[in-house]
């Protein structure tokens, strides 16, 4: 992968799932890089990760961009934010941090699933009076693909960049696998056994967005489908072992299914998966 890597960059961009997947490719790589020849710095105040790899003249980076268009969650640190705008129309403001890459693997849908409309800013975050629509999820997220596939055409050189985008990953805060009412993924242990479960978080109609703009791309994009294999995978989250922002009240101490984190994955660990997927259609394109 090292010599693959040799004089080129590569950039993780979404969100903090797409940077589980890019903490796992460091990790996967960094132990064989002594001390010395290696380093971590963080960039435009934190949306930037970039892993130096100094004999190979290579990099591997991650972007905060978790709608890839701009929003008013796009502080890599504090954005937890719940009434989401996104601004129609802005790629760029995000993109021109991605020109010059020569692997890009987006990812973005979890932020997109609110339970309620998206609001869909036109216009700028500055205007006095702000122009806001409220549409569907799936109009909102087909808005956003034919975005990225227009800055992907117009901006990148399909001779000189590989573009890799990773499908929904599956949450297991709803034990809608035949398990007892109200679990969750704590304390499991094992996987679903079951080939045809898939979880109602993973909208097939989102799935479907994607599989009728992709058709249509002019540019060659690699999709990574992780959902499937990962829907089986309720024991491998992070759950209680995370760092906690707030301190925990009793009634969460008591209750730990309550505080557990089914979104994020443990690494090592599933994500590890991903990356072998990528690495094989990454170099093994025929094969797979």
């Amino acid at each position: 992968m090292l010599e693959s890597l040799r004089g080129k960059r590569m950039m993780f961009v979404g969100d903090s799932l797409n940077r589980g997947q890019y903490v796992s490719m460091v990790c996967l790589l960094h132990r064989l890089i002594p001390e010395d020849k290696k380093s971590m710095e963080t960039y435009n105040n934190d949306a930037l990760t970039v892993f130096r790899v100094k004999d190979y003249n290579a990099t591997i980076e991650f972007y905060w961009a978790p709608f890839l268009l701009e929003s008013n969650s796009d502080n890599a640190v504090v954005h937890r934010i719940s009434d989401r705008i996104v601004r129609k129309g802005s790629m760029n403001k995000h993109g021109r941090h991605w020109k010059g890459v020569d692997i890009l693997v987006f990812n973005t849908y979890l932020w997109w699933v609110t339970g309620q409309d998206m609001k869909i800013l036109k216009g700028s975050f500055k205007d006095v009076e702000k122009e806001i629509m409220q549409i569907s999820t799936e109009d909102a997220y087909r808005m956003a693909m034919k975005s990225l596939l227009r800055w992907v055409t117009r901006n990148l050189d399909r001779e000189k960049t590989r573009v890799f985008f990773t499908s929904m990953s599956p949450t297991h805060s709803k034990g809608n696998w035949g398990g007892e009412a109200g679990e969750n993924c704590y304390n499991q242990t094992t996987p679903i056994v079951d080939p045809n479960y898939w979880g109602s978080d993973s909208r097939k109609s989102i799935m479907k967005v994607i599989g009728e703009e992709f058709s249509k791309s002019e540019f060659p994009i690699t999709f990574l489908n992780i959902t499937q294999l990962s829907s089986y995978r309720k024991d491998a989250h992070t759950s209680i072992y995370k760092k906690q922002w707030n301190p925990l009240t009793t009634e969460q101490l008591a209750n730990p299914a309550s505080y557990a984190d089914c979104i994020h994955w443990c690494l090592p660990g599933l994500q590890d998966t991903w990356n072998e997927l990528l690495f094989a259609k990454l170099f093994h394109p025929d094969l797979i």
